[in-house]
């Protein structure tokens, strides 16, 4: 069994200020005031549109992420449904073979302490949960029927893309002090990369 720690990717180069130029290219067609476009005009241009509200500007703009989280993680990432996603299968990898080192992967909980009791029976326990999987393989079932006993911390690969409006959306959800403490483990780095990519889009938005 391997254990590893929780973490994010943005797939591509993300433009932040092609990103702004194009979201008030857009905007402005609403109010038919493309010609006031200037140099630094984006940036005060989309703070206005955040300010007043008329967010829907900001879906004309996407960014995909990798996040490489445990199963719980992910059943709350996937309810953002203004999205679309790609996600590790269960059912057809077979955490067995030489691809995936022939051993189960777990996202280690951040809030367990190295080596502590906690530890130990966390560890203890996705053990016995990779020992099970694979005696269920050797006895002839499929990957998709030993799956049955791999546990919420296993590790798995989602790939979200989805427009800056519904990322917004998604960091004020999942920054929040009530969100689950593995999912803030990811969110809040992610928003920081978010900010410093794309300025203005994210500024207002805190924890």
């Amino acid at each position: 069994m391997q254990a590893i720690r929780a973490y994010t990717q943005i797939y591509g180069d993300v433009n932040g200020q092609e990103i702004l130029n194009k979201i008030e290219r857009c905007g402005r067609v609403c109010y038919k005031s493309e010609g006031k476009i200037e140099e630094g005009s984006a940036e005060k241009f989309v703070a206005g549109i955040i300010k007043r509200g008329h967010e829907a500007v900001l879906e004309h703009a996407s960014v995909t992420v990798k996040f490489v989280v445990d199963r719980g993680v992910s059943h709350e990432i996937v309810r953002h449904r203004i999205a679309s996603y790609c996600q590790e299968s269960t059912r057809y990898c077979n955490y067995s073979k030489d691809d995936f080192g022939s051993e189960i992967t777990c996202i280690i909980p951040h809030y367990l302490d190295y080596k502590s009791e906690g530890w130990e029976t966390w560890k203890a326990a996705m053990k016995s949960c990779e020992d099970a999987y694979f005696k269920l393989l050797d006895i002839g079932h499929t990957a998709q029927e030993a799956r049955a006993v791999l546990p919420n911390s296993l590790k798995t690969e989602v790939v979200m893309t989805a427009n800056l409006r519904e990322w917004r959306t998604f960091f004020k959800l999942r920054c929040a002090n009530a969100a689950h403490p593995q999912m803030r483990e990811v969110t809040r780095p992610l928003l920081e990369d978010f900010k410093n990519l794309i300025p203005v889009v994210f500024d207002d938005i805190t924890y």
